[in-house]
């Protein structure tokens, strides 16, 4: 478990530094500079996600249950996780209404997908990784609310917002049908 929590406190840590304000991470950029700003928080977050891959395997052997899922629970979180794929996507597409909707989709699409997972697991491992990403996007949203909103760039059309459908719910349905198996080991349809 002290790799799982070693790595969201880096993934995580390198993601918040914009809950606190503008100050800190202007600061680390005045200090750094861009370029090695950029490598540094790549490298953080890499580094990271790596930790995050191997204590949540060790974890998740390890770990007991802290709650058990009512079945009807995984069938909401195929309907929140999808919702959450095309928020993600939107954050990269065209402008769209979804985008403009959501203000940080990104970040909004995470907390939909972390949500979507801690309903349905119930071991310690799951609670720990999808609760710290739960908890890390209501903080960022909240904070991206406090800040003046950024707007949309370009013209807001439904191409954007039909690419994220169409590119988020075709992911949504590639995990569905066999990309979590190979991925992760565990079906969602289990």
């Amino acid at each position: 478990m002290l790799l799982l929590v070693l790595g969201l406190v880096l993934f995580v840590g390198a993601h918040s530094l914009r809950i606190a304000g503008e100050a800190p991470r202007a600061a680390l950029l005045a200090r750094l500079g861009e370029g090695p700003y950029k490598g540094l928080y790549s490298a953080v977050s890499l580094a990271g996600l790596i930790l995050i891959g191997q204590g949540y395997g060790d974890a998740l052997a390890a770990s007991g249950m802290v709650w058990i899922p009512p079945t009807g629970l995984r069938h909401l979180t195929l309907l929140l996780v999808p919702i959450g794929f095309v928020l993600v996507v939107s954050a990269y597409a065209p402008a769209g209404r979804i985008k403009r909707a959501a203000r940080h989709p990104m970040v909004l699409g995470i907390g939909i997908w972390a949500l979507g997972h801690l309903l349905a697991n119930g071991e310690t491992a799951n609670v720990v990784l999808f609760g710290a990403f739960l908890l890390w996007a209501a903080a960022d949203y909240a904070a991206s609310l406090r800040r003046a909103p950024q707007p949309v760039a370009g013209p807001v059309s439904t191409k954007g917002d039909a690419i994220a459908m169409v590119v988020g719910l075709g992911l949504a349905l590639a995990f569905l049908l066999g990309l979590h198996q190979w991925l992760i080991g565990v079906s969602p349809l289990q």
